[in-house]
């Protein structure tokens, strides 16, 4: 009797929870901001699609635009409006979500405004103006220019095994998977080049997060010379301010867990919040990128988990800004330190409207450039004659990260690496990666350099190692 009593008891006790776990929380409080995130996303493609890449508006809605779900207007027209002399965008027309904006500024592409600028704020956003490389591309040889000398295929290629590789970069069964360019240098020399439709060597396309490798590069340069620890703390000022900021255990996050996407800081891109808060918010609406990072939590502890997340770039990114010291220097660094020096001429890496640059994501470039990057790694950091990146940080960027160690192994210091158990392609190959399929395959055991650009969407699924394996079948 007594047992029966009390079950009835702890029944009448559980009986408001129940009521209480029946309760779900179906509503998307953020709708309205990931509308606003969708209008200034489209924003930034047509923008950067028009006055970056040079493409017609059938173009960038018919390929630009097929990642997002529902694009607003058509090519015909539309609630958007284009500014040819300003060289701007607007999406949407005003109501519950505001209207969103990009402009176009020289050195940079285009840059997203906030929902309270218009296009009459252009003239305040940062803009940079650098003189042109000397010397014209056209006649330069490959690879400081664009004049091929030799177009001799060597004896040791199977020109068929080549070309239905590149058939298979290109005939995807998937519509999904738009390859736009591909690019094969081997002992760097330029074998094959192949373009889609509309695309040809000088058109330029966001890299996505093919440019953190490129962040990686640069912030490599100031650790050879000294200026930056791979294993020293950041450095960074975190938000919120506290009243004790040498306790905030981010201090002990170093330059290598953030190069490693090992930070132990909370993500907020992920569990479907990358298009709602985070870093899209920089990305697209206008926000401070700076200052979305430096406002995460610490969730774990440093160097123990791996989390691929945007902010953990810029968070090397704000050390290496900080570590330059003036604006103007940092915003000709890029230039200076890399892309001048080994012929990227057509390499165009943006920021936000702050003047940040966003190297997690925001960088228009051609094949060709990407091919000149592959080289530098394929070289061993070597370009005529002259070390731009020592052989330790390339020998840093292609180690596993430890938290991926035994769990695939598949990540380095900002750039991706053949899966562990994978054995159809070498061990020693690496690439950038991004978004829509971007690709710069790097094989040094083959002497080979492979670039892929593509404008994937929906379910991609490209896999730079299958194409890599393709490639190889025509090497002898």
């Amino acid at each position: 009797m007594k047992k029966i009593l009390y079950s009835f008891f702890i029944f009448l006790f559980l009986l408001p929870i129940v009521g209480f776990a029946q309760q779900q929380e179906n509503y998307d409080y953020w709708q309205h901001q990931r509308e606003m995130v969708a209008r200034g996303q489209q924003a930034i493609f047509m923008c950067n699609g028009l006055f970056t890449s040079n493409r017609t508006l059938e173009q960038v809605f018919e390929q630009e635009l097929a990642f997002l779900r529902n694009p607003i207007g058509t090519a015909a027209g539309g609630d958007y409006n284009v500014d040819w002399d300003l060289r701007a965008v607007e999406i949407g027309a005003a109501g519950e979500v505001p209207i969103m904006r990009a402009a176009f500024r020289e050195g940079l592409g285009c840059v997203s405004m906030p929902p309270d600028q218009t296009l009459d704020d252009i003239d305040e956003l940062p803009e940079l103006t650098m003189l042109a490389v000397a010397g014209d591309a056209d006649n330069i040889p490959w690879p400081d220019g664009d004049l091929i000398e030799n177009s001799n295929i060597p004896s040791n290629i199977n020109a068929t095994a080549l070309q239905r590789a590149s058939d298979w970069a290109f005939d995807r069964e998937a519509p999904e998977q738009d390859t736009l360019s591909l690019l094969v240098v081997y002992n760097g020399q330029i074998i094959h080049e192949r373009y889609a439709p509309g695309i040809d060597l000088t058109t330029r396309t966001r890299t996505w997060s093919t440019v953190k490798s490129i962040a990686s590069t640069l912030v490599g340069m100031l650790v050879d010379e000294g200026k930056m620890t791979l294993d020293a703390p950041l450095g960074i000022e975190w938000l919120p301010t506290v009243g004790s900021p040498e306790s905030d255990p981010r201090n002990n996050i170093t330059l290598r867990h953030a190069l490693n996407m090992s930070s132990g800081l909370i993500s907020p891109d992920n569990g479907g919040m990358e298009y709602a808060t985070g870093s899209g918010l920089s990305y697209w609406a206008g926000a401070s990128s700076v200052n979305g990072v430096r406002s995460r939590a610490l969730i774990r502890e440093p160097g123990t988990h791996w989390d691929y997340e945007n902010y953990d770039n810029l968070l090397a990114v704000l050390a290496m800004k900080q570590v330059i010291g003036d604006d103007q220097s940092y915003a000709e660094f890029p230039r200076r330190a890399l892309f001048d020096k080994i012929g990227m001429r057509n390499t165009l890496v943006g920021s936000d409207r702050f003047g940040d640059f966003i190297l997690s994501s925001q960088a228009y470039i051609n094949a060709r450039d990407l091919g000149r990057f592959g080289l530098l790694y394929l070289n061993n950091g070597m370009w005529n004659d002259e070390r731009i990146i020592s052989e330790n940080w390339i020998d840093f960027v292609r180690t596993p990260a430890p938290a991926t160690v035994g769990r695939g192994g598949q990540y380095g210091g900002q750039f991706w690496l053949v899966p562990e158990g994978r054995t159809d392609v070498p061990m020693d190959a690496y690439t950038t990666n991004g978004n829509r399929g971007q690709y710069t395959v790097i094989v040094p055991s083959h002497n080979l350099v492979i670039v892929r650009r593509g404008l994937d969407y929906g379910n991609q699924g490209f896999n730079p190692w299958d194409l890599t394996r393709e490639v190889l079948k025509a090497i002898e």
